[in-house]
């Protein structure tokens, strides 16, 4: 649990410090591109905990004691006062067009991240469960659509997917439109079928990341053979001198025919005894385990014993795949994947804004945090698609036209662009606060919200 939690809290500072870092290097590359004098760069907000000054501007480089955040301080005149042999270096005199650059170029900086992090991953190659369904519950959609267990998704609306994650995206794009999605599956032997998803039909509170689910679509849970692979030394099948190798045939007589069975069968008998008829050697014998009592992710006490399944290469050949692309699909790959997530980004929001999906979708730093931490402990792909995704989310909430994100000052530089003078003081400081408002509200909500999930987990 300590290691756990340590990993989650390093896990989620590199996330925050590099995303921060990329976003305000952008406005500090556009800014000094633009002949602006730079004054200060900061991560964090707040007490200053460490600065330093260099280069010939003597810009600061600091770090502030509320890390959720930064910002590039700028020579302004709004700010104070600038001497007038430095006014050409001042943003406010700056060409409109230049201004608005150095403005979308924080969100660009973290979509081009997302894009190399993509490009990076689908040349190394990515692995992935491919979408082979488990069937479906009564009455769920994709019962009723005619799912049946075996069945491997291969289109989803004529855009073919290799993996359950490309899958996800697609109907979660599909139910945020509110429209009848055509899913094209294929079995083993060839068979292909064609199912109609009407995802108009999933209510507010269904359009999440949780949309497989709410569809009743659900990886297949192919069966295992009842072998046993890693055993734990200090677990009650390690006592029990459970091997490795070792077939499980039957418990308390009752015939094992998948892992699976065993499993269900363990959790249901905590600190209970359990005879255990193994094949090992050609031989069959008896060993007693009683199940060590813990409690799963939702409070209800379970059964373990600490060994883990023998899955055959053959079997996990089949049911996962890896993603890997040359450089140049990769590329191609990496631009579509980024544009799609962000595109799926700007249509949740929009969607939440119209209360066609459910604010609940709102996370705020402890979701963020719990995210990067079973990212971490998951291995290095899962966690760098994970910061992939917070990258996309970062430029994409920035860019809402909000005050005093960048989006909100490109609001401003449009009004200017359109009446030919920049906004006046008094408006810009009474939307300032205006905005101010907004981000404290949504703040609030996001931490509301994550306080819910640890009271409901």
């Amino acid at each position: 649990m300590i290691q756990a939690g340590i990993t989650t809290v390093f896990a989620f500072l590199v996330a925050l410090v590099l995303l921060i870092v990329v976003h305000e290097w952008g406005h500090y590359i556009l800014a000094r591109l633009a002949g602006v004098k730079v004054l200060r760069f900061s991560i964090g907000f707040g007490k200053t905990l460490w600065q330093v000054r260099r280069g010939a501007d003597r810009t600061e480089w600091a770090i502030g004691a509320f890390p959720l955040g930064g910002y590039v301080r700028m020579l302004d005149e709004r700010e104070g006062p600038v001497a007038p042999e430095e006014l050409s270096r001042a943003f406010n005199r700056q060409p409109l067009g230049w201004r608005m650059a150095v403005v979308v170029a924080g969100p660009a900086a973290n979509f081009l991240l997302a894009f190399l992090i993509y490009w990076g991953l689908f040349l190394v190659g990515v692995p992935g469960p491919r979408p082979y369904v488990e069937a479906p519950p009564p009455g769920s959609l994709a019962a009723q659509a005619g799912f049946v267990a075996g069945e491997r998704i291969v289109r989803v609306d004529r855009e073919s997917v290799r993996t359950w994650n490309e899958a996800q995206l697609l109907l979660i794009d599909g139910a945020l439109g509110q429209r009848t999605v055509t899913v094209d599956t294929e079995d083993d032997t060839g068979h292909v079928a064609s199912h109609q998803l009407d995802l108009a039909r999933l209510g507010v509170a269904e359009r999440d990341a949780e949309i497989l689910e709410r569809i009743g679509l659900k990886p297949w849970d192919f069966p295992i053979p009842p072998v046993a692979g890693r055993v734990l030394p200090d677990s009650p099948a390690g006592r029990a001198d459970l091997r490795a190798g070792d077939r499980i045939v039957a418990v308390g007589g009752a015939p094992v025919p998948s892992w699976q069975s065993l499993v269900t069968l363990v959790r249901a008998n905590p600190e209970t005894p359990l005879v255990f008829t193994v094949e090992r050697g050609g031989q069959q014998e008896n060993v007693t385990i009683v199940p060590q009592a813990t409690r799963d992710a939702a409070g209800k006490r379970i059964g373990r014993i600490g060994v883990s399944p023998s899955v055959p290469r053959s079997l996990t050949d089949h049911f996962w795949t890896t993603v890997r692309d040359a450089p140049l699909p990769a590329f191609s790959h990496a631009a579509q994947k980024t544009w799609e997530v962000t595109r799926l980004t700007f249509k949740t929001f929009g969607a939440m804004l119209m209360g066609e999906a459910s604010l609940k979708n709102i996370g705020g730093p402890i979701q963020i945090a719990d995210y990067a931490g079973q990212t971490a402990r998951m291995g290095i792909v899962p966690y760098l698609t994970f910061l992939a995704l917070i990258s996309v989310s970062l430029g994409a909430i920035n860019l809402l036209p909000v005050p005093l994100l960048d989006g909100g000052h490109l609001m401003y530089y449009a009004v200017e662009l359109i009446k030919g003078s920049p906004v006046s003081d008094r408006v810009l400081a009474l939307t300032q606060r205006v905005g101010l408002l907004l981000l404290t509200a949504l703040m609030a909500f996001a931490l509301y919200n994550d306080i819910q999930r640890l009271l409901t987990n």
